[in-house]
């Protein structure tokens, strides 16, 4: 009998879910607890940016380490082996990226959103729609990913398999998902993401004791094992380069695009960068980074026994026959080690995984919509506090009503996947106005507006016409075959496209406003102006 199997007919479910429940019913009241009181537009999107480095730090930790880091990648390395701690690698290394370029700097600049940093020396209006439009499909590619992970993990916890059972999990998690934000804000979300931080990285550092001492403390013996598991023809490339991507040279050059996108992306993702406002100064910003690439490093190492544990101990066979199939790795060894108490409680924290990164994606969309369009381009700065915090709650529960149907779409893709292509969205539209805002003083509201939207839709086209959504047996529209462009990852493609169109707008305009950007660059350099902005 399979694990899965297993798992389901001894009468496990009942105890999984009560755990789990128990781990939601917590979380949510830490949020009540935290998150009492009349919520300025600062204190919602924000939290009176009263956090220390280290806090926020955590807090950062546990918004990037999302379903794809725990769920998503050690499915990928059980099934890929060495191709799937590519995307380890990759998530972590971007932190330098983040670490020496922007987050100082972007800390100093801004207030509340992207679009504060991009429209401060450039003309307004054009801008703040153009970020708003950008955050908002970086969000929502990022959202797919943790749907489609709360899915496959609570179908697994109550031992349930077909698409409308997963339909109805999923919109369950994003009522849940929903009332969090609602509730908490920014305050409540940052607790969450620190205690959740906390216990992900310490079930994990368990898990991997555990499984290390099964093979007495041998990671060869551990590594051999999944091997041996592995099927014909499958084990031999294992623990080499070339499984998934090396096949052929779209394969090869699927890779590249791939890195290019992680390596990249994590600088110009929106609700990490917003993160940065919620501590006071840009050395506590700096400080928040430094924490983050600690915990992320530690956390990526472990991973890597956790994803041949689950290939040793579990077998691809079971992984891919479970509900989620590669995203259900994880939590099939949970209930491997320790029984349906281990899964409960590994699943819970993975939910809770799930909802604070899920939270944390809603608020900096939701602050992009009443922030930058409804208050700044469609009130022109004149609503009040009070009507951009209500319309922020309107805007949360349609993102969370989108966030519902598009995790019911990619259901079946691998959740690692999926946060990759909202990387590689965020660097092609995101990234190079960042750095050109930044770093080019002759950089103009063309070379901008060129930049994002031609980023921003080449990847999302590209995506569409790949083998993501149709084409393939794991396409998010099954059945259908309008895949023309045949890499997977559209960033090698679209990113430097990105800068090329920011550079070739800007020489193509002549609008420069060199006192404007002598204004930024004092500011981000030194925080000077700050002070005022934030609304304790």
């Amino acid at each position: 009998m399979s694990t899965l199997a297993a798992a389901t007919t001894t009468g496990s479910p009942a105890l999984n879910i009560t755990i789990f429940v128990v781990f939601v019913v917590a979380t949510l009241a830490i949020v009540i607890k935290v998150a009492s009181g009349h919520k300025t537009a600062s204190q919602m999107y924000t939290g009176g940016a009263a956090f220390s480095g280290r806090q926020n730090g955590l807090a950062i930790a546990g918004d990037y380490l999302s379903a794809a880091s725990f769920l998503g990648i050690a499915g990928a390395i059980a099934l890929q082996g060495y191709d799937g701690f590519l995307y380890s690698i990759g998530f972590l290394v971007a932190w330098l990226v983040a670490l020496l370029l922007v987050a100082e700097l972007f800390r100093n600049t801004g207030r509340f959103t992207l679009a504060d940093v991009l429209s401060y020396r450039l003309r307004q209006r054009p801008m703040r729609i153009a970020t708003a439009s950008s955050v908002l499909a970086v969000s929502f590619f990022y959202l797919l990913a943790q749907m489609a992970g709360a899915g496959s993990l609570v179908s697994l916890l109550l031992g349930v398999d077909g698409a409308m059972a997963q339909n109805v999990v999923i919109a369950v998690v994003g009522i849940v998902m929903v009332s969090y934000v609602m509730i908490g804000g920014m305050k409540g979300t940052t607790w969450v993401q620190m205690i959740k931080a906390v216990l992900l990285i310490f079930a994990v550092a368990i898990m991997t004791v555990w499984i290390l001492g099964s093979y007495g403390f041998n990671f060869s013996a551990l590594m051999q094992a999944a091997v041996d598991k592995s099927p014909t023809g499958v084990g031999d490339k294992l623990l080499e380069p070339g499984l998934k991507y090396g096949e052929s040279l779209t394969t090869k050059i699927d890779f590249i695009s791939l890195s290019l996108a992680l390596v990249l992306g994590t600088a110009g993702l929106p609700h990490v960068l917003q993160r940065f406002y919620t501590v006071p100064t840009s050395k506590q910003a700096r400080k928040s980074v430094e924490w983050a690439i600690w915990l992320i490093g530690g956390f990526y190492l472990l991973t890597l026994v956790i994803g041949y544990g689950a290939g040793a101990l579990v077998g691809p066979d079971v992984i891919n026959d479970a509900p989620g199939k590669a995203n259900a790795a994880a939590p099939l060894l949970a209930f491997e080690l320790g029984g349906s108490w281990l899964l409960g409680i590994v699943s819970g924290i993975a939910f809770a995984t799930i909802l604070a990164v899920v939270a944390g994606l809603t608020i900096t969309a939701s602050a992009s919509f009443a922030h930058d369009l409804y208050n700044q381009v469609f009130k022109n700065g004149e609503a009040t506090q009070e009507q951009e915090v209500k319309v922020s709650r309107y805007a949360v529960i349609g993102i969370g009503i989108v966030a519902i149907l598009g995790g019911m779409l990619a259901k079946n893709q691998n959740i690692a996947f999926l946060v990759a292509l909202a990387f590689a969205v965020a660097a092609s539209a995101n990234l190079p106005t960042i750095l050109y805002s930044l770093f080019w003083k002759r950089f103009n509201t063309r070379g901008a507006l060129w930049s994002m939207y031609g980023g921003l839709g080449s990847a999302i086209v590209l995506i569409a016409f790949s083998p993501v959504v149709s084409g393939s047996e794991t396409a998010m529209i099954p059945g259908a075959d309008f895949s023309i462009f045949p890499l997977a990852n559209p960033g090698l493609i679209s990113i430097p496209l990105g800068f090329i169109l920011g550079w070739l707008g800007t020489i193509s305009s002549k609008e420069f406003n060199r006192a404007k950007y002598a204004e930024m660059e004092v500011r981000s350099l030194t925080g000077h102006g700050v002070a005022e902005m934030v609304d304790h």
